[in-house]
């Protein structure tokens, strides 16, 4: 088997597309998104000029000390059992992080929990499996609704639950339209998703971030924004990403205003619907709690994708490969305390902003 690094991108990408457990998040163009802060490398697996194994490997230098860290989010991408071509893979990338100054390669492959020939095979290989993640501290969800959409509409309309039905029924009637969304559109979307963020206490994305992974992504068909409008106006949106045969819902927004005619609902099902139409099976509706608590914030989350019939699935979680112990339990220990402090700042200061902007609007209307 030949290890190749930064090969033939054309390959790379056919492979990426075709293969079963071909992610979007192991595309070249998802590298495009996230090249401002991290540099990636792509490698593959070949015998006798057949690809068997990619893997994107992202590198983020750390300040001051001038190692890296290594994502691989949701890779690699290859038959997982054949422990062969996985030891060769992961043989070579520790060679290649040790080359390039890691600390540790993390990755959260696309299996599920009851994988475990998968989990003892990385674990085998050196990987230290990390299973704590209950809500969103994961930096993919542990916890996703996938539906199996190769039935008919009718099927899948039929076997939502009633609310949900009900719920996509009254959008139709009180005319809610849904129409897919252009680049233009992404200033109106992120306005919706950052009242959304102050609603619901969580750090939303710059506009120039939506709009490169729409310039990214978009060209090649992997992203499509669908918005709802009623009364002449943009009420919600979603983003959702395609890859081969798959659908996620990545993003989702709403304003605080008509929230009752329940654009969300027929934003999911529209989507569904376009899913099938581009030949998709699966429509992953990605992150949602562990914790199944009626008292979790989170559980309305839940409660709203579990509508639609999806299967409940935990992945294995992540595996970290452990370079340089002393640093990599630095970093475990500081990236967490880090992370909450700047959400915490950065909510305090969008709200302060926002009430900024409603005090001064409430002045220019009392003015007039």
């Amino acid at each position: 088997m030949d290890f190749i690094i930064n090969g033939d991108p054309s390959k790379y990408t056919k492979f990426v597309e075709t293969h079963p457990k071909g992610h979007v998040l192991q595309t070249l163009e998802w590298a495009k998104v996230k090249e401002d802060n991290w540099r990636p490398i792509y490698v593959t697996v070949e015998e006798k000029g057949a690809v068997k194994a990619s893997m994107l490997l992202l590198l983020r230098q750390l300040p001051m000390i001038r190692k890296n860290i290594i994502y691989s989010p949701r890779g690699p991408v290859c038959d997982m059992h054949d422990f062969d071509t996985l030891k060769f893979l992961m043989d070579n990338v520790r060679k290649l992080a040790r080359k390039n100054n890691a600390i540790m390669l993390k990755i959260d492959p696309d299996i599920s929990i009851k994988d475990q020939i998968v989990a003892n095979n990385l674990k085998k290989l050196g990987f230290k499996q990390n299973m704590e993640a209950l809500n969103f501290e994961g930096i993919q969800p542990r916890f996703v609704f996938r539906l199996d959409i190769t039935p008919s509409l009718e099927e899948l309309l039929m076997s939502f639950h009633p609310k949900t039905r009900y719920n996509i029924r009254l959008a139709q009637r009180r005319g809610v339209k849904i129409r897919i969304g252009k680049r233009e559109d992404l200033k109106e979307f992120h306005r919706i998703m950052e009242i959304t963020g102050l609603r619901d206490g969580f750090v939303v994305r710059s506009l120039d971030y939506f709009e490169k992974m729409y310039d990214s992504l978009e060209p090649r068909g992997y992203l499509e924004l669908a918005l709802a409008e009623y009364e002449g106006k943009t009420i919600a949106g979603i983003i959702c990403l395609f890859c081969g045969t798959k659908c996620w819902y990545l993003y989702g927004a709403s304003s605080n205003e008509h929230r009752n005619v329940m654009p969300n609902y027929l934003l999911q099902w529209e989507m569904i619907k376009r899913a099938k139409e581009r030949g998709c099976t699966l429509y992953d509706f990605r992150g949602v709690s562990g914790d199944l608590n009626p008292d979790n914030p989170l559980y309305g989350l839940y409660r709203f994708k579990k509508g639609f019939n999806g299967e409940f699935t935990e992945f294995i979680g992540e595996f970290d490969m452990v370079l340089s112990p002393f640093w990599y339990t630095v970093w475990q220990k500081g990236i967490p305390i880090f992370r909450n402090i700047r959400r915490k700042i950065t909510l305090m200061l969008k709200k302060s902003k926002f009430e900024d902007k409603r005090s001064s609007t409430k002045d220019e209307l009392g003015a007039h």
